[in-house]
């Protein structure tokens, strides 16, 4: 079931990416292509095949789980500039783009490097399971990787969640608040990966689940705001919200 969710999560990604070739030719909304070609690429990176081969093609050090992160930095900080924006939400976009969120994403980004620098990375393993079954330390700084990892995605999230919900209680088309629901949904999915390193050995098949049920929100979600856009001739989401008021 994972892996039907992982080859059709990246299977929707990809063809909505493809699908806005040729607006961002046109120079139309390259950011939305940039985002969707990035959650492309990270889907993929996180399917043990592609992982594997793309990583050993690199040198075998798990050096593909790092660019994956980065990968997914550059990912959800697009998002975060198209939805604030979309939505005028002036104070989420500068807690994305201002000194707060420019600080947030450089300590995230130093912890990752740090912290890989200082695992014996040795040997391609999707998701780093094969080291941290190796136990020891390498075990733990793997698991403070992970969790530097997704500290940057949710916090985006999170200060992306006032306006979703401003938007969905908004007199906005309908079209763009069930986008707001699914962006709200994905941006929610990936503040409980947060709870990911106290979560029993047990629940693995759900972050799976959470992961990518993150993704396909994001993605859905943008695309009907692209839909509500191409159907009323105009960014019916730009709107103030009551967290501008």
């Amino acid at each position: 079931m994972i892996e039907v969710l992982q080859w059709s999560t990246l299977a929707t990604c990809g063809v909505v990416a493809a699908a806005r070739v040729p607006s961002a030719l046109r120079g139309e909304n390259r950011t939305v292509f940039f985002i969707f070609a990035l959650l492309t690429l990270a889907i993929l990176l996180s399917i043990e095949g592609p992982y594997v081969a793309i990583d050993r093609a690199l040198g075998g050090v798990n050096a593909a789980n790092l660019i994956l992160r980065f990968v997914i930095f550059a990912a959800i900080f697009c998002v975060g500039i198209r939805i604030t924006r979309g939505f005028g939400a002036t104070n989420g976009y500068r807690l994305v783009t201002g000194r707060i969120g420019m600080a947030v994403l450089a300590t995230v980004s130093l912890a990752v490097v740090v912290l890989f620098l200082l695992i014996d990375s040795a040997g391609s393993s999707s998701g780093l399971q094969d080291i941290s079954l190796r136990g020891g330390p390498d075990a733990m700084l793997v698991e403070y990787y992970g969790a530097a990892g997704r500290a940057y995605p949710a916090y985006v999230s999170l200060v992306l969640l006032p306006a979703m919900v401003s938007a969905v209680r908004s007199r906005l088309p309908a079209m763009v608040r069930l986008a707001a629901v699914l962006l709200a949904a994905g941006a929610v999915a990936i503040a409980l990966t947060l709870l990911f390193p106290v979560a029993p050995p047990e629940w693995g098949p759900a972050k799976f689940v959470i992961n990518y049920t993150a993704v396909l929100c994001f993605v859905v979600g943008l695309t009907l705001i692209w839909a509500a856009k191409v159907r009323y001739g105009r960014n019916v989401a730009r709107e103030k919200t009551s967290t501008e008021k």
